[in-house]
């Protein structure tokens, strides 16, 4: 039976045999490691680690468990998976949905990566799922996950576990003629709030006052039809700073919510009003801080400068629970941003989850400077050791190649089924559909073939934290090299 260890060096390798140095991967400190009870032959066991089999040195195998975060590509929006010493999942968003990529993938390939190759599991469990907020560009992902004709994509053919999905509260609700909105306000405060499951399933109603709205209602209702319990998050001033339930271990992984500030109009929960639908969708992310150890890493949806401002203010006499080690930037280095709130949260290390092929120039040059001008600096043998910016749109690029030859096996020609091959590049016409972005439509494009290239598949700018509580670990793979980029610094708090 197989024993599970855990990496306790920066990296290692995973062998292809006891005797050579013939490397299948590079291993990076916390990978979860199942090795057999045998042996070792050259300080090598056998051993299966990112659903690959091979043989790694015992030597660098321990029992310690790391807290992990991953900032998944997904492209134009966010996700973010949490996986805690003691084996437990939180997603937070998952980038738009897969169909709407164009490069067919969202956060639910991630994390049935994670379940079906690293774990060799064939069911996803997650403890909490997240949005951060109500646009697609961060619930798309998942609702691959939980949409029953999305399936047939996932490898985990058991299906998937969600004990609990939690929300801000800011939904999309239709108007009267149909069009959608963040819902009604009054005296500077939405008062329209989704709240628990019971909340939902009353929104879901045709005809219901109000009623939710479009791909976002869709959503919801496969939660609703997975009895997935559903319930809102906020920051209560006269409460103080409250936990992800589950997730208030002063010993372990504490998950605070931060925002967004929820006060009370008319008898009733209401959130700020920032002018328009965006402003208040993005503007009213659940905002969390993640703490293990000393180590504190900051997530905070699609804030804006309004919406910075404001939390500043509410915390004003406390801004020091918006400090962290590693930040998730805001709206994927958008330059709505307040300069104030970057100097508060003061991060030693910045991620930007910003997109490819799309309309809103993310990240920003002056965005990028201000995260590193903000940032912890700490020098060390006259090197820079933070502030870090990582990117994931940086970090990926794409397999090119040169297509040659089209063939058609089968093809119907008078009333008999031939094969086809098409091998005059400028006599054959390739029919397409460019997506500029996910959030537009796709539009129909004609080349010959010898003017086409092909996408052979992607090389994602994932962006992996790991930390015992003291040293925390930056690190994204160069898949060309096939090797870890690492960058390591210790916690300030």
């Amino acid at each position: 039976m197989a024993t599970v260890k855990y990496l306790k060096t920066e990296t290692s390798r995973l062998y292809s045999d006891t005797g050579s140095n013939k490397v299948k991967i590079d291993l990076l400190w916390g990978d979860r490691v199942e090795i057999q009870p045998e042996n070792p032959v050259n300080g090598r066991v056998s051993a299966r680690a990112r659903g690959q089999e091979g043989y790694v040195k015992l030597s660098d195998l321990g029992d310690d468990r790391l807290l992990e975060v991953y900032f998944i590509d997904v492209g134009q929006g966010d996700s973010v998976l949490v996986v805690t010493p003691d084996g437990r999942h939180i997603l937070v968003d998952g980038g738009y949905k897969r169909k709407a990529q164009n490069h067919g993938k969202s956060a639910a390939d991630f994390v049935d990566w994670k379940f079906f190759k690293d774990y060799g599991r064939n069911r996803i469990k997650l403890d909490c799922m997240v949005s951060s907020h109500c646009d697609t560009d961060h619930y798309g992902g998942l609702w691959d996950l939980v949409n029953p004709g999305g399936k047939g994509e996932l490898d985990c053919r058991e299906g998937v576990e969600i004990l609990h999905y939690y929300h801000p509260g800011v939904a999309w609700w239709k108007k009267a003629g149909g069009k959608k909105f963040a819902g009604a306000t009054s005296k500077g405060y939405i008062t329209d709030l989704m709240e628990d499951s019971k909340s939902v399933k009353e929104g879901l109603k045709a005809g219901a006052a109000p009623e939710l709205a479009g791909e976002w209602a869709d959503f919801l209702q496969c939660l609703v039809d997975l009895s997935v319990p559903i319930s809102r998050l906020s920051f209560v001033p006269e409460e103080g700073i409250g936990f992800l339930p589950g997730f208030d271990d002063p010993d372990g992984v504490a998950v605070r919510v931060i925002g967004p500030v929820e006060t009370m109009v008319n008898g009733k929960p209401a959130l700020k009003d920032f002018g328009n639908d965006s402003q208040n969708t993005n503007g009213n992310s659940l905002v969390f801080r993640i703490d293990y150890g000393r180590a504190r890493i900051l997530v905070a949806g699609d804030l804006n400068k309004a919406s910075q401002q404001y939390l500043l203010q509410e915390y004003k006499g406390k801004r020091l629970e918006f400090a962290a080690d590693v930040f998730k930037s805001c709206h994927h280095g958008s330059d709505d941003c307040s300069m104030e709130f970057l100097e508060t949260v003061h991060a030693s290390a910045s991620v930007i989850s910003s997109g490819d092929n799309e309309t809103h120039s993310h990240p920003r040059p002056n965005i990028v400077a201000a995260c590193g001008a903000t940032g912890f600096r700490k020098i060390q043998n006259d090197e820079m050791i933070t502030p870090l910016v990582f990117c994931t749109e940086v970090s990926r690029s794409v397999r090119m190649a040169d297509p040659y030859e089209v063939d058609y096996k089968g093809y119907p020609l008078n009333g008999e089924s031939i094969d086809i091959k098409l091998l005059d590049e400028t006599r054959t016409d390739i029919w397409f559909e460019r997506i500029t972005s996910p959030g537009l439509k796709p539009s129909k494009k004609k080349k010959p073939m010898n003017q086409v290239h092909i996408v052979d598949g992607l090389v994602y700018g994932l962006v992996n934290v790991r930390t015992d509580g003291n040293t925390i670990l930056c690190a994204t793979l160069n898949e060309g090299k096939s090797k870890w980029e690492i960058k390591k610094f210790q916690s300030r708090f």
